[in-house]
């Protein structure tokens, strides 16, 4: 990576911060999603619902957690919303066909949410496809919580940094479980952790006296719309960004998880996104575990789920190749990219530089509304010029206001 001056450092770490915020979704859309994922919750949750004894809830998951959730690339695309609804057990009979079965009843025993149902159903989700002006869709999960959850839960938001957060595992719905319509024991369904994986995101991603309180008011009944983000949140939204546009839609492409956990482990607690992306794209490799599997009789790559030790989130790649090829070759032109990018001077330059690997009409919206606090600073007497590397910021040489009018 090149190296940067510290007025350069600071220029990127502006344009980093702008680009996040071109990629985050509105106010206006994230209340309309926990609106509507609410509302679901409600009717499920309601006396007359067969679900009612085990206190449904709908909590988010996923990126929509985290806070690195961006906004697709077309106007016209899907955002995706990840939800877990939760229940506190369950009727003894019951398997996990059943459970996924009644929940899709109940949904569709309401004449607005039956409307957005879709068919089939997923794997292991029901999903609600909103309308086109609304532009998201959200992923219902149905799970079973152990008996006094939402007390750990609360418990383990407090909890320092190596806390076994393995008490928050739930057990989920998938049709391609063997055992799908004949196993009646959670204990015997697949295990998944969102919220510890949450709150473990979340001590990876705070910085020295930055108060870790993002995801507690994420899983608040009414939760809390941020629009500050921790370096580490840009860092993955940036991430996640190139991937998409690199990729295409390709099925093949490095997972979200992947790129989250590699980046959240690489993370450094740096306070500057350039210094955190930059260290990020560099150290993540390293982060990949390589052991002998006894069962391929080779060796194969591992990214264990931090707070899941059972699971490697890259256990595909050793029956699909290409799924490791394509992180490795997606790995090297990120780092390409953002030192290509790096090493340009002047604004016009940097922003030609980020258009194609971040999308043109994201990185233009960001340029001009940096370009925007520029002129405002410069209207106020605080944009200055740095001697020799010719960058706007705080420190040097003030650059005079324009009136236009000869002043």
């Amino acid at each position: 990576m090149p190296t940067l001056t510290r007025e350069q450092t600071n220029q990127f770490n502006d344009i980093f911060e702008e680009f996040g915020r071109t990629l985050d979704i509105t106010e206006e859309q994230y209340q309309a999603a926990v609106k509507s994922y609410q509302y679901v919750g409600q009717w499920l949750a309601s006396d007359d619902s067969p679900l009612a004894p085990f206190h449904p809830e709908i909590l988010p998951q996923g990126s929509f957690l985290f806070g690195t959730m961006t906004r697709p690339d077309g106007e016209d695309d899907d955002l995706d919303i990840d939800l877990v609804c939760r229940f506190d057990g369950k009727l003894p009979q019951w398997t996990q066909f059943d459970l996924k079965r009644i929940v899709g009843e109940r949904l569709k025993s309401n004449g607005v949410i039956a409307r957005l149902v879709q068919f089939p159903d997923g794997r292991r989700c029901w999903t609600l496809k909103y309308a086109d002006s609304s532009h998201f869709h959200m992923d219902v999960l149905p799970a079973i919580v152990s008996s006094g959850y939402k007390t750990i839960l609360e418990k383990s938001l407090r909890a320092e940094a190596g806390y076994d957060f393995g008490q928050l595992a739930i057990r989920i719905t998938d049709k391609k479980e063997n055992n799908y319509k004949t196993a009646t024991r959670p204990e015997e369904w697949l295990k998944s952790n969102p919220f510890g994986y949450g709150i473990w995101f979340e001590q990876q991603a705070t910085v020295r006296f930055e108060k870790a309180v993002r995801f507690s008011e994420a899983v608040q009944p009414v939760p809390v719309y941020r629009k500050d983000k921790l370096p580490l949140q840009r860092v993955v939204q940036i991430l996640k960004r190139h991937r998409d546009l690199m990729f295409n839609g390709d099925e093949h492409k490095p997972i979200s998880i992947i790129i989250t956990t590699l980046a959240a482990r690489a993370y450094r607690k740096e306070t500057n996104i350039t210094e955190a992306l930059i260290n990020v794209v560099k150290q993540m490799p390293s982060e990949i575990e390589e052991v002998y599997s006894t069962e391929k009789r080779k060796m194969v790559k591992r990214i264990i789920n931090p707070v899941n030790p059972e699971e490697n989130f890259a256990d595909k790649w050793p029956d699909k190749p290409v799924k490791e090829k394509n992180f490795y070759d997606w790995i090297a032109k990120v780092t390409a990219d953002i030192y290509t990018a790096m090493q340009q001077r002047g604004l016009q330059k940097i922003q030609e530089s980020l258009e194609k690997p971040l999308g043109k009409n994201t990185v233009i919206k960001a340029f001009s509304s940096y370009g925007e606090t520029l002129r405002k600073s410069r209207e106020s007497g605080a944009l200055r010029m740095a001697g020799g590397a010719g960058v706007l910021g705080e420190v040097g040489t003030v650059v005079r206001g324009h009136t236009f009018h000869g002043n």
